[in-house]
């Protein structure tokens, strides 16, 4: 996420995670959606023994996770948690809509820009008493992702995990494939893999957020973290040619991709890996959920975005955080701060990264002794980041990644030579929509 992402000495506990990425969109705003459920945690929450809550977290693995730590919120204070679960795509679609409304006492999101875009327009509430009794449990870097621009407090962070690119271990082995760390390699290995009769690269792009990670990691591996930050912010332009550059990398992948990508789901995608179909896929850590016999999970491994220019080399990580917020006026406060603090407690994160190991704690006070192999890669690798960023649709303006860089990315997919015009029409919105704030 743009000037407040960490920058490297961070984390001994990552910084996020992005399943539930997202859409959401200011231009939205006031368009009359159907809130989510017409929301309000079904008004049940004005009992001072009930919290509602509204979630995203509607794919099974994390669904689970939550309502675990949920029910032991619930042993501990005797407060109930209420949960307004909705689809994960449909929520981030509705927020506006639905945080103008009657939202639920608490609610799932994420840090960063997306935090801090609704604490500015006053849709969510600060939670500095929160933080006086959880602030020892987090690193700074965790702590700096969950202010506002206001500098209060606004967010309470879960866990964290990484983008990569993920492979079948026994794949690579039976073939002779090495992991490849410069795009020279990257694009031989496609060639070679296309040839053994694999897909290079699994792909899915149905929801219109997947495609966003790899125009990051395209980015800042070719033009370095910096300009990653001024690009969100829309202070630099889509139509420089740094920009070009970056989508005539990508061009060169699209032939390795998989086809048919913007009518598939990350889901669907991520059953060809899991099926040997494909021998690559960039993605967060969460693909593993989609790996549920642990003998396939066990073969699922992961490298770093290849080298594209030497002088940024490796040096960004891609590390989503995910976490909670107090919305504008709830109806019980006292329980909502009470549930916000046991979030923010190493217990919280127990119970969660038992249900969930494709993440990894925020928490520098969470006990990682039983992270698996990919749980202690992730960490090493966020940890050992110059830069992290947060995602394009949590760096920048919702209503602009929403709107304009979702549809033109699936445009890119299916049409890569009108890259120009798309760049053009990008520019043009962009500037529409920052000047409007």
């Amino acid at each position: 996420m743009h000037d407040l992402s960490p920058s490297g000495s961070l984390l001994p506990a990552p910084s996020r995670r992005t399943l539930l990425r997202g859409v959401g969109g200011a231009a939205l705003l006031g368009a009359g959606i159907p809130l989510l459920s017409a929301c309000g945690g079904s008004g049940s929450a004005a009992d001072p023994k009930t919290v509602s809550l509204g979630s995203n977290s509607s794919d099974a693995v994390p669904k689970k996770a939550f309502a675990e730590i949920y029910a032991a919120f619930t042993k501990k204070s005797g407060i109930k948690v209420d949960v307004n679960t909705k689809d994960h795509n449909t929520f981030q679609e509705q927020i506006n809509s639905y945080l103008q409304g009657t939202p639920d006492d608490v609610f799932t999101w994420f840090a960063g820009y997306r935090m801090q875009f609704f604490a500015s327009k006053k849709l969510a509430t600060p939670i500095g008493d929160v933080w006086q009794k959880i602030g020892g449990n987090f690193p700074e870097a965790m702590q700096k992702l969950s202010k506002g621009e206001d500098g209060k407090y606004y967010f309470v962070p879960l866990y964290t995990y990484p983008w990569a690119v993920f492979y079948r271990k026994s794949v690579f082995a039976q073939r002779g494939y090495e992991v490849p760390t410069t795009w020279d390699d990257f694009v031989a290995l496609c060639k070679r893999m296309q040839k053994d009769g694999l897909v290079p690269i699994a792909f899915g792009d149905k929801d219109a957020w997947p495609a966003m990670g790899t125009f990051d990691q395209i980015n800042f591996r070719t033009n370095g973290y910096d300009f990653h930050v001024e690009l969100m912010a829309g202070k630099a332009s889509w139509t420089d040619p740094k920009v070009r550059k970056v989508f005539d990398h990508w061009t060169e992948l699209l032939p390795y991709h998989q086809e048919g990508a913007v009518g598939r789901t990350w889901q669907d995608a991520a059953q060809t890996l899991v099926a040997k179909k494909a021998g690559m896929y960039l993605l967060g850590t969460f693909v593993g959920q989609q790996f549920t016999n642990k003998a396939d999970l066990d073969d699922l491994d992961f490298f770093a975005f290849p080298e594209i220019d030497p002088q940024f080399g490796q040096d960004t990580v891609e590390a989503p955080t995910d976490g909670f917020m107090l919305s504008k006026a709830p109806k019980n406060r006292d329980g909502a701060v009470k549930l916000l603090e046991y979030l923010g407690t190493p217990e919280a994160e127990q119970i969660y990264l038992k249900a969930d190991s494709s993440v990894v704690a925020a928490s520098t006070k969470a006990d990682t002794s039983s992270y698996t192999a990919l749980q202690k890669k992730s960490y090493e690798m966020i940890s050992g980041a110059k830069s992290l960023t947060q995602f394009m649709d949590r760096d920048s303006r919702p209503d602009f990644t929403s709107t304009v860089m979702q549809p033109a990315l699936q445009n890119f997919i299916r049409n890569p030579k009108n890259a120009d015009s798309i760049l053009s029409s990008i520019e043009r919105q962009k500037k529409t929509i920052f000047a409007s704030s």
